[in-house]
């Protein structure tokens, strides 16, 4: 059974910079698509960005040009580069599979940016 185990959030002025990280373990990392998901207080969770097996990303259009997803499949880990972060970021951030049959999900990592 997959596990995730997401971390590196934390609190943050607008305008800094957080590295998210998000170790896999169990098979099937190395040819999934994963994904960055975050879930805002009152709103529904909402795909961030994805990544393929072969590192081919996408990304949903607020965080364009500010965010950057990644993944190690030797280390079967995933990261997001979030850069000049914006109060609208706040949120707590998972990662997943990506399509209709994502593994169970872990607890995330809360992300909070001040203004």
């Amino acid at each position: 059974q997959v596990q995730l185990v997401e971390s590196g959030g934390g609190l943050v002025q607008a305008g800094g910079s957080l590295r998210l990280s998000c170790a896999v373990s169990g098979s099937g990392f190395s040819i999934a698509v994963v994904g960055w998901y975050r879930q805002a207080p009152g709103k529904q969770r909402e795909m961030v960005a994805w990544v393929t097996s072969r590192g081919s990303t996408n990304y949903r259009d607020s965080v364009k040009d500010r965010f950057s997803i990644s993944r190690d499949n030797a280390k079967n880990t995933v990261y997001l580069q979030m850069n000049s972060l914006k109060p609208e970021d706040t949120a707590v951030y998972y990662c997943n599979r990506f399509g209709n049959s994502p593994w169970a999900w872990g607890q995330g990592t809360p992300v909070t940016v001040s203004a």
